[in-house]
């Protein structure tokens, strides 16, 4: 599947690395990094790293004489990352099922990827089996959908013209958006005196049509839900129900923030 965004044709992992990395998930890297108390010269896995923001962040911290390590399921997002960032090292891999060995690493670190796990205690512990003891864990989701007004209005829309099965695809990253879920996640994966907190975060999109455009080509979401004229009735209608969010120059902006998991391994 490829969309065209702003004239061009692309796919979804070009789309991903092109609108919604610099829009939603590359100001999370040193906040994530910041939690993992990531430093020089250790050796850090990213797991469901897509096109690599967080871990070129944590190349940025680790480096010189560490190791920057970055896993996805997909190839195509894999593709991008070595194509921008050749220097650091990708694997092809489930995050149930982590090729590593056992205490190999300083640090795991994954951002808002453990939503769309098939087993996220099985995740959740093959994280903790790669982590040596003292290292750290830190795993990043969307908070609740409620807690991102310019989201929950979108999906709003997207039930009210659509119907609840579209509104429910768009929803899916925002499942996890519970501390005390999380923290039942770590009892079941074993992983002990895990703490969960909120961090403020900002969605930003040049215009509603983009970010509306933006939406439609994910495949994790809205890709495939609509056709050509429901995407063009959601653009009409997305310009007054985001019209909250838009400032005088256009630019679409609203809060989305991000419960984090830390713990460190006994």
């Amino acid at each position: 599947m490829s969309a065209r965004i702003e004239g061009a044709v692309r796919s979804p992992a070009d789309v991903y690395d092109d609108q919604f990395v610099p829009a939603l998930f590359r100001h999370w890297g040193p906040v994530v990094c910041d939690a993992a108390k990531i430093t020089a010269g250790q050796r850090v896995l990213d797991v469901a790293c897509g096109t690599g923001a967080l871990t070129v962040a944590v190349a940025g911290r680790v480096w010189p004489g560490g190791a920057a390590l970055g896993l996805d399921a997909n190839p195509e997002m894999l593709a991008v990352a070595q194509r921008k960032h050749p220097d650091i090292e990708w694997h092809r891999g489930c995050a149930e099922s982590l090729p590593f060995a056992d205490a190999e690493f300083d640090a795991v670190v994954s951002q808002f990827g453990l939503m769309f796990f098939d087993d996220r205690v099985a995740a959740l512990r093959e994280m903790q089996r790669v982590l040596r003891p003292g290292g750290r864990l830190v795993v990043a989701v969307c908070d609740a959908l409620e807690r991102s007004p310019g989201y929950a209005a979108l999906a709003a829309l997207l039930e009210r013209l659509f119907g609840k099965t579209v509104a429910d695809a768009f929803r899916a990253p925002f499942v996890l958006g519970d501390a005390a879920a999380l923290r039942a996640l770590c009892v079941a994966a074993d992983i002990a005196d895990a703490t969960v907190v909120q961090c403020h975060g900002t969605v930003r999109f040049a215009s509603i049509d983009l970010l509306v455009s933006t939406e439609r080509a994910c495949v994790w979401t809205l890709g495939g839900q609509l056709d050509a004229t429901q995407f063009e009735l959601l653009r009409e209608e997305a310009q007054g129900a985001l019209l909250p969010f838009v400032d005088a120059g256009g630019m679409v902006s609203f809060a989305m923030p991000a419960l984090l998991i830390t713990a460190v391994k006994r």
